[in-house]
């Protein structure tokens, strides 16, 4: 789903988006239970990938200097939530997992907003781990 930087439809898709997978989260964990090797996560906790995009019409340079001004890597993320993966993808941006509580959902969707907008054009996506369960599946087919 795409965040949308002008106006407040898109948080409300992500609200939206975050909450359905909150409910529909049991068939998730009986996906990875039946592997048999993935931990799900508890009950209050979410995970969520954020596309960082470079606004590629201006520099870098720039674009960090934007970034610094605004208090981006000061803010984000907020103390306690845990930094799954953070990668540079190229010709996209960062791309940032994070496992949070949901309750803190709104917390890490306003630091986005007052830190990185301008810099980064940004998407959110719910997130879950499917490694274990991957791999166990090729595992077992090479068998």
């Amino acid at each position: 789903m795409k965040r949308e930087r002008n106006g407040r439809h898109g948080s409300w898709m992500v609200i939206a988006a975050l909450a359905a997978a909150l409910l529909f989260s049991t068939g998730a964990e009986a996906q990875t239970a039946a592997a048999g090797d993935a931990t799900p996560t508890s009950d209050n906790e979410i995970m969520i990938t954020i596309f960082l995009k470079h606004d590629q019409s201006r520099p870098l340079g720039e674009l960090n200097a934007q970034l610094e001004r605004q208090g981006f890597y000061k803010a984000f993320p907020p103390e306690g939530v845990e930094i799954v993966s953070w990668y540079v993808m190229m010709g996209i941006g960062q791309v940032v997992t994070l496992r949070l509580p949901a309750s803190r959902l709104r917390e890490v969707n306003r630091v986005i907003e007052s830190s990185a907008w301008g810099a980064y054009h940004t998407e959110f996506y719910p997130t879950y781990d499917y490694k274990p369960v991957g791999i166990g599946k090729h595992d077992k087919a090479k068998q």
